[in-house]
């Protein structure tokens, strides 16, 4: 099969041959029609962030296509069936290998290209904001780096699960964000930004959804509500912080840190199924649904890296391997 190949001398993408994946009991062969691009494979790429024990060295960490093959104990899932699925890697391929118990079913509504930008953003946004965070309807919920795929899904799930969002984002964006959802938007250079982030939290964030870290830690826990929680995901804006230990204590505030790609099969399985419970029917009717910003077809990977790493898009950058309608 051909796939993304990292040339190790450059770091440089091209798409090559390699052998396709085996497949064993349990599992599935999934036929990709289109994968989505995340920060994770432009880490990996440069050696930073390597693939858990196990896993494909393809970049990937999600996809979408039809199902070619099941193995022989596989129940409730067939040949021909539309699917996307979470991956640890492979997804810029034309081919996975997958647990049977992660496939989930493409809605009649969604495209393959638009399913191809559900898994990563919707299992992070969902895992975070409800396992981790516990947001629970009614409540506040402060959500960073807003109009980023993860992002875009993390405004739209808070909102469908009944709670108040307060996002940050680039000046350009604010108007994207508002229409998935968000009550209040701010721009996140404003230079009044974090009086801004007061008046509109009020008493504060119940949960703060974080995929920047660095020194805003320390400002993000004293948005935080007695007992709330910050979440954080991400390292974008740095790896240390100062912190209010103090203000953590009397407010009996939690910060919790959180991965998605390392977590064991079993928890993977139980929030493939929490995921589905909440919000599936949801993506079905289109009362959520994935942000694209532009499918490209897979050979221009290495400009839909460049593409994400300028922080100009709003949503998912999508790779077309397949055509959809090709047989």
């Amino acid at each position: 099969m051909k796939a993304i190949i990292v040339e190790e001398s450059e770091g440089t993408l091209r798409w090559g041959d390699v052998p396709a994946p085996t497949m064993q009991a349990g599992q599935v062969r999934i036929r990709v029609h289109a994968t989505a691009v995340n920060r994770a494979d432009l880490l990996q790429r440069i050696g930073k962030y390597p693939p858990p024990p196990g896993a494909s060295e393809i970049l990937g960490l999600e996809a979408a296509g039809v199902v070619d093959e099941v193995a022989p104990d596989v129940e409730g899932v067939r040949p021909g069936d539309r699917v996307c699925v979470l991956l640890e890697g492979g997804g810029y391929a034309e081919q996975v290998v997958v647990d049977a118990s992660m496939v989930l079913p493409v809605p009649d509504a969604l495209s393959l290209e638009d399913a191809a930008a559900v898994p990563e953003a919707f299992y992070t946004a969902w895992t975070n904001l409800v396992p981790e965070g516990g947001l629970e309807a009614g409540q506040t919920v402060l959500v960073l780096a807003a109009a980023s795929g993860i992002g875009t899904a993390a405004v739209q799930i808070a909102r469908h699960l009944g709670a108040r969002v307060v996002a940050t984002t680039s000046a350009g964006k604010l108007d994207a964000v508002r229409a998935l959802g968000a009550h209040v938007a701010l721009d996140r250079r404003a230079a009044d930004l974090n009086e801004q982030l007061r008046n509109a939290l009020e008493e504060g964030a119940h949960v703060i959804f974080d995929p920047v870290g660095g020194p805003d830690v320390a400002r993000n826990l004293k948005l935080l509500r007695k007992r709330g929680t910050l979440v954080l995901i991400g390292l974008l804006g740095g790896f240390k912080a100062e912190l209010p230990l103090g203000l953590v204590l009397t407010r009996r505030l939690r910060l919790q840190g959180s991965v998605l790609r390392s977590r064991s099969r079993e928890e993977k399985v139980a929030l493939t199924r929490g995921l589905r419970r909440d919000c599936w029917g949801a993506l079905a009717d289109g009362t959520l649904h994935p942000v694209v910003d532009r499918v490209m077809p897979i050979a221009q990977a290495q400009q839909a890296h460049d593409l994400l790493a300028s922080n100009t898009t709003t949503g998912k950058v999508v790779l077309r391997v397949a055509d959809p309608d090709s047989p």
